[in-house]
């Protein structure tokens, strides 16, 4: 009987450790230690999957003729300039279709980027177009370039930009992702990595909300960050429903 105890507290402690490392798991859609759980959009009766956004206050990161060694993530703002424009989006998440346009005027001209066609790059995409989830940081979903936020929306796929009328890039990557606040609010840093973290929460502010968004060629070259040979990277500070 003693012997059958054990075991039994044997078999329960090895279930217990299992259960524990089963919730601890980070997923796009389960971050661990979090004390909040949402439902998923899709869990909803009333949910039609369609999202109409636009967003304004765009900065660049950069300039589009930066001479190699360039950092167009620059956490520290050294390079971000605001310009006029903003970015439009209106998608439908559950049929991954619908349009992402920005019309920025630059130094160089009149710029126009937009996405021709949505496309899964990794599972977490939800075939390209995407609605709550975690991306980016340790969040297992995206790289680590950006810390880890939960995006209200996301979307990648394939597209191109135009300069005053002529064609810029066609047929390159594309990303745009309505996230919690990365940037600061006055100075427009990113505090990442975040010095003392205390918690597994990405190193964003969730009382505010932006929208990122780049292209990037196909080509990569190591003396960039990130090290694509194109990556035309640009950021909103105003973000609205409609």
């Amino acid at each position: 009987m003693k012997l059958s105890a054990l075991a039994l507290l044997a078999v329960a402690a090895t279930m217990s450790t299992s259960t524990a490392a089963l919730a601890q798991e980070a997923t796009s859609r389960a971050e661990p230690e979090a004390e909040i759980s949402l439902y998923a959009p899709d869990q909803h009766d009333l949910y039609d999957g369609r999202f109409v956004l636009s967003a304004g206050r765009v900065h660049q990161v950069g300039r589009l003729d930066d001479a190699p060694g360039w950092d167009h993530m620059d956490n520290d703002a050294v390079t971000v300039r605001p310009v006029d424009g903003t970015g439009e989006i209106d998608v439908d998440e559950i049929r991954n279709t619908g349009r992402f346009v920005a019309r920025l005027t630059l130094p160089e001209g009149e710029y126009v980027l937009e996405i021709d066609r949505f496309h899964e790059f990794g599972s977490c995409q939800d075939g390209g177009v995407a609605a709550y989830l975690y991306e980016h940081g340790d969040a297992d979903c995206g790289d680590a370039n950006w810390p880890k936020s939960f995006l209200y929306l996301a979307g990648w796929g394939y597209g191109h930009a135009t300069l005053n009328g002529r064609l810029l890039y066609e047929d390159y990557q594309m990303h745009f992702m309505v996230t919690q606040g990365m940037r600061d609010r006055e100075t427009l840093k990113v505090t990442y990595p975040l010095p003392n973290r205390k918690s597994a929460a990405g190193a964003v502010n969730p009382a505010a909300i932006q929208l990122d968004f780049y292209v990037r060629s196909p080509e990569e070259d190591s003396r960039n960050h990130p090290a694509r040979r194109v990556f035309d990277h640009f950021f909103a500070m105003e973000v609205t429903w409609k």
